[in-house]
């Protein structure tokens, strides 16, 4: 007889659910499966302020099923002038539950991005007295900077400033991919949380580099070494209320991923749990995936948990090659592989 699992239904605290026919595809994906989700603001051009919050807001609502009770929760995109009132505003709109900083230039759409931490201290102040998230994606961006130290720069070099100087603020370091991560988190107040991706989870730089460059693996932050992987799959066993799911799902169409400088992102939304299931198992903490995906989150965001649960049940199955978007397709995270544990419909 096949094993079970029920859970409360999970949410996603940081996903790219983008614009046009992706978003068309990506929020029934997501929706399949989680409650809620954050959804980034990286757009072109980016969701900087409450009507462009509002309007995301709507565009993501029209492409949910009928029948879900899928919200996003969004996000205002921080950049150099983004102002106190600002702030204010996009708490009065109801519908942002956080700020995400993009150091200038870090990743996908992030052109717009902050240039000097420095300058925003009345920003996050604002987003304290507010209850307004800081969300962040910790890497520098200075070029001579190697690509697989960036993320232990960022946490020297800004990160512990800003949370000293504002104790009182929530901050979610997302998608981290180090030990330095995982440890800086661990010792911090309790108003310190990260998000951990499938991805960097279940894999290391050997899967993104060795026989060949795997582009649909290639993420920024990017896979580091194993040993760091290793420290990932530690914090999650230990059942740390401090770590959450956060998926990080990115799509991006297969002719722009496998060209001669393919974007950064992974596609995990049509197996998310699923992939988190299979990694937990392996681990041996399948009785810690509850926590992780459905309460240490809500918790964090001070919201509720999902009245509803889920099911899985451990039963092979192949991840499709591809994703169809109109007359293109996306290649899916995992995609041809096989996963143990399938969401029970």
């Amino acid at each position: 007889m096949n094993q079970t699992i029920t859970i409360r239904q999970p949410d996603d605290w940081h996903i790219h659910l983008r614009d046009g026919a992706v978003m068309e595809t990506a929020v029934p994906a997501t929706a399949a499966v989680f409650a809620r989700a954050i959804a980034m603001p990286n757009l072109q051009p980016p969701v900087i302020n409450a009507a462009d919050a509002m309007a995301y807001y709507q565009r993501i609502k029209s492409c949910v099923p009928a029948g879900s009770n899928f919200e996003p929760l969004m996000t205002l995109y921080l950049t150099d002038a983004t102002t106190p009132e600002m702030i204010v505003a996009a708490k009065e709109a109801g519908v942002v539950k956080a700020c995400k900083l993009y150091p200038a230039n870090a990743t996908t759409n992030s052109a717009h991005g902050v240039t000097d931490v420095g300058r925003l201290s009345e920003t996050f102040a604002a987003m304290e007295e507010q209850g307004i998230l800081l969300l962040v994606h910790g890497e520098v961006t200075e070029s001579h900077i190697d690509v697989f130290d960036r993320e232990k720069e960022f946490i020297d070099r800004h990160m512990t400033k800003i949370v000293a100087a504002n104790p009182n603020l929530k901050i979610v370091f997302e998608h981290i991919t180090t030990s330095d991560a995982a440890a800086f988190v661990q010792s911090s107040s309790a108003n310190v949380a990260a998000t951990i991706t499938p991805q960097h989870l279940m894999y290391n730089r050997n899967d993104l580099l060795v026989g060949g460059v795997k582009p649909h693996n290639y993420c920024l932050p990017v896979l580091k070494r194993n040993t760091h992987q290793q420290k990932l799959q530690e914090v999650v066993a230990t059942g740390s209320e401090k770590f959450f799911l956060g998926t990080d799902s990115a799509p991006h169409l297969k002719s722009a991923k496998e060209s001669s400088c393919g974007c950064a992102g992974c596609y995990s939304a049509p197996a998310a749990l699923e992939l988190y299931a299979h990694i937990f198992d392996d681990l041996g903490c399948i009785d810690k995936l509850e926590g992780f995906a459905s309460l240490h989150g809500p918790a964090f965001y001070g919201l509720p948990i999902n009245e509803k649960t889920i099911t899985l049940v451990k039963e092979p199955w192949q991840m499709p090659e591809q994703v169809q978007v109109g007359d293109e397709s996306i290649v899916p995270f995992y995609a041809g592989q096989t996963l143990n544990w399938k969401v029970k419909a």
